[in-house]
C-alpha cells in the first residue's frame, strides 16, 4: 500500500462534526477498494458524492476476443495502434484474462468535458511517451515519460496531456495493485533491499477544491459497460482527505535494478503485485561479473504463467528486430530464451541500455481482434532463424 499522506483541511477525528464557516457540514466520504477490512482513505466534500441528476444508455466496450485458446509465441507492434483524439476512445485492449487486461493507447486530447471512474478495475498506466497533469479528487499528479500511474479502482480523474503525441501502456486490475509483499516489513514500510524506497513515491499534490454546481459527466466503467452519469456538483470539491488509498506516480527510471555474479532471475525486476500477475521493470544495469558468467537470459520453461514483454527503448542483445512498443507474448506450456546467436554475442558485455516492462500472468491471456490487426506474423519460427 502506499504510505500514509493528508492533504488539505481535515477535522481532529474521524467521523466526527466537521463544518464549514457558514456551518454546514462537510460530506466525509470513505474510499477503500476492499470494503471496510482493508487499505481507505476519508475524503471530506463541499457536498455529497451521491447527487445523480441523469444518466445515459450505456455503451458496451467489452473486448472482443479473437482467440481464446492457444500455444504459440506471439508478438504485436505496439506503435501501429492508431492515434484517436479521445482517451477512452483510444484504449484498445490487446491480451486479457479474468484477472487483467493489457491495453495500448494513443490518445491526442484532454479528458476536458468529462471524468472517467473505472468502477472494475485498479489501472496502472505507463507512459511511454508524452506528458501532463493526473487530476483526481485527491489532488494533481504530474508524470511524464517512464512514469507508472497507479490509479485505485473508483478513482474519478481527468488527464490533461501537454501534446498530442502520447503513447500509453495501461493495465486494467481486478484486485489491488500493490507493493510486492517480499519489499516490505510486517508494518509496511519498504524494506532496505526494495529496488525502491517511499521516497520515490510521488503523491498528488496541490489540491484543487471546486465548489461548482451544474452538470458534471462522470463515465463509468462497470462489468465492460460504460455508464454516463450526470452529478450535481463538481467531483473535485474536496477540501482534504486522508489515508493510505489514493493514486500515487512512478518512474521506472528510479528502479534500483538488483545483480549478481550470475544471471538474476526475473523476480528480481518486479516492481507491483496483483492477485494473479506480477509486473516488472527492466532498467540499464550492470551485467553479471562472474568471470564465466553468460549475461544473455537462459531459456526456461514459461509451465505456470504466459510472460508478456513491452519493449519501450534501448538495446535488447537476447532478441532481434526490436521495435519501440513491441510486446511479446510467450504463452505458458512451452520454453523460450534468446534468439540464436545471442548467448555466445553477449558473453563479455559489461552492460545493457534495455527499457522494458513485463507482466508475467498466471493464468492464460487472450487475444483480441485488434491483437490480430497489430500481428508480426511468423514470430514464432524466429528461433529457427
Amino acid at each position: 500500500m502506499p504510505h500514509y499522506h493528508t492533504l488539505g483541511k481535515i477535522p481532529h477525528k474521524r467521523h466526527t462534526q466537521f463544518r464549514k464557516p457558514d456551518g454546514n457540514l462537510y460530506a466525509e466520504q470513505l474510499f477503500s477498494t476492499e470494503g471496510f477490512s482493508n487499505d481507505y482513505s476519508l475524503l471530506y466534500h463541499n457536498h455529497p458524492p451521491t447527487q445523480i441528476i441523469r444518466t445515459d444508455k450505456p455503451v458496451n466496450v467489452q473486448p472482443e476476443i479473437a482467440e481464446e485458446k492457444m500455444l504459440q509465441h506471439r508478438s504485436l507492434e505496439g506503435f501501429k495502434i492508431p492515434p484517436e483524439k479521445d482517451f477512452l476512445h483510444s484504449r484498445k485492449p490487446v491480451l486479457v484474462n479474468n484477472d487483467c487486461h493489457i491495453i495500448l493507447a494513443a490518445p491526442q486530447l484532454n479528458m476536458g468535458s468529462y471524468f472517467y471512474k473505472n468502477a472494475d478495475a485498479d489501472e496502472l498506466i505507463f507512459i511511454h511517451e508524452g506528458s501532463g497533469v493526473l487530476q483526481t479528487m485527491y489532488g494533481e499528479i504530474n508524470f511524464g515519460y517512464g512514469d507508472y500511474l497507479v490509479i485505485p479502482r473508483g478513482t474519478i480523474y481527468q488527464i490533461h496531456f501537454s501534446e498530442t503525441n502520447n503513447r500509453l501502456l495501461i493495465v486494467e486490475s481486478f484486485s489491488p495493485i500493490r507493493y510486492p509483499k517480499k519489499y516490505l516489513s510486517p508494518y509496511g514500510q519498504l524494506l532496505e533491499h526494495s529496488p525502491y524506497c517511499e521516497r520515490d513515491i510521488r503523491v498528488p499534490k496541490n489540491l484543487q477544491t471546486h465548489d461548482e454546481t451544474g452538470d458534471f459527466l462522470i463515465k463509468t466503467k462497470k462489468k465492460g459497460m460504460l455508464y454516463g452519469i450526470h452529478y450535481l456538483h463538481h467531483p473535485f470539491d474536496v477540501v482534504g482527505w486522508d489515508g493510505c488509498c489514493y493514486p500515487y506516480a512512478f518512474s521506472i527510471h528510479d528502479f534500483e535494478p538488483i545483480t549478481g555474479r550470475v544471471h538474476q532471475p526475473p523476480p528480481v525486476h518486479q516492481t507491483f503485485e496483483a492477485h494473479n500477475f506480477v509486473v516488472c521493470s527492466f532498467v540499464p544495469r550492470l551485467f553479471d561479473y562472474h568471470p564465466e558468467s553468460i549475461p544473455a537470459p537462459y531459456n526456461h520453461s514459461n509451465i505456470d504463467s504466459d510472460e508478456v514483454l513491452y519493449y519501450v527503448d534501448g538495446d535488447f542483445m537476447s532478441r532481434k528486430h526490436v521495435t519501440r512498443g513491441m510486446i511479446n507474448l510467450h504463452p505458458g506450456g512451452i520454453p523460450h530464451g534468446p534468439h540464436p546467436g545471442a548467448v555466445q554475442k553477449s558473453i563479455g558485455a559489461k552492460q545493457t541500455n534495455e527499457l522494458a516492462v513485463m507482466i508475467d500472468t498466471f493464468h492464460p491471456l487472450q487475444l483480441t481482434t485488434t491483437a490480430l490487426e497489430i500481428e508480426n506474423e511468423g514470430y514464432v519460427m524466429s528461433w529457427a532463424e
